[in-house]
């Protein structure tokens, strides 16, 4: 999930330099696509219109060339209309990402850097592709429930890291407050996510308290 993050984080990079540069050449162009983007059609030929922004570096709630790849992959069996086991499998995959990262903090490249502006193990890429994955997933299984299911995770998540508060194993708590960092990550690259929604699963003096001590230790680094 990690590597997938880091090759969505690069893209995205490029997305944006390629906006910035047609925002300043083509102007006009470029609001005609933003326009038709914001108006997007019901259905699925919405996913024309977010291919058509993606081409002009706009963000899509649904990536376009990720929902193309594994359109394509699907098996001919599936072809034939949405698919149930499609849908159990990508909520077992979100509840396999929920319960897996609080063992990110018993690594010491799970350390968050301040001056960095993230995890030097690249997990802060994790909320890229938790996003993007989730959306594009429930989007191939025709599930309207996309924001739902996000929530759920949420509320995975947030249980298993709050044990992490609990632990008194010194490896197993050495990179907490970072991990803490992951959740509020999270809910920031998701457009279906808010923070009432996060804190109402995660006490948001954790998530103040994590951030001063993250940002506490990489000033004493400098």
């Amino acid at each position: 999930m990690i590597r997938v993050g880091v090759m969505l984080a690069f893209r995205s990079l490029c997305q944006g330099a390629l906006n910035e540069v047609l925002d300043r050449r083509v102007p006009y162009l470029l609001s005609s696509i933003k326009d038709l983007h914001h108006h997007e059609p019901v259905g699925r030929e919405f996913m024309i219109v977010h291919e058509l922004a993606s081409s002009a570096g706009e963000k899509c709630p649904i990536d376009p060339v990720l929902w193309n790849i594994l359109r394509n992959m699907k098996s001919s069996s599936t072809e034939k209309g949405p698919n149930k086991e499609d849908y159990t499998i990508a909520c077992l995959l979100l509840v396999f990402v929920a319960v897996s990262i609080p063992k990110l903090s018993q690594s010491d490249l799970s350390t968050y850097k301040a001056f960095l502006g993230g995890h030097l193990n690249n997990s802060h890429c994790l909320a890229k592709s938790i996003n993007t994955l989730t959306a594009v997933l429930f989007s191939l299984s025709d599930s309207r429930d996309i924001s739902l299911r996000l929530k759920e995770f949420l509320m995975f998540t947030s249980s298993s890291v709050l044990y992490l508060g609990i632990e008194n194993d010194k490896e197993t708590m050495k990179n907490r407050e970072s991990v803490f960092l992951l959740l509020d990550q999270i809910v920031q690259e998701s457009p279906y996510l808010t923070m009432d929604v996060l804190e109402s699963c995660f006490p948001y003096a954790l998530l103040r308290n994590a951030y001063h001590s993250v940002y506490k230790s990489s000033a004493t680094e400098l």
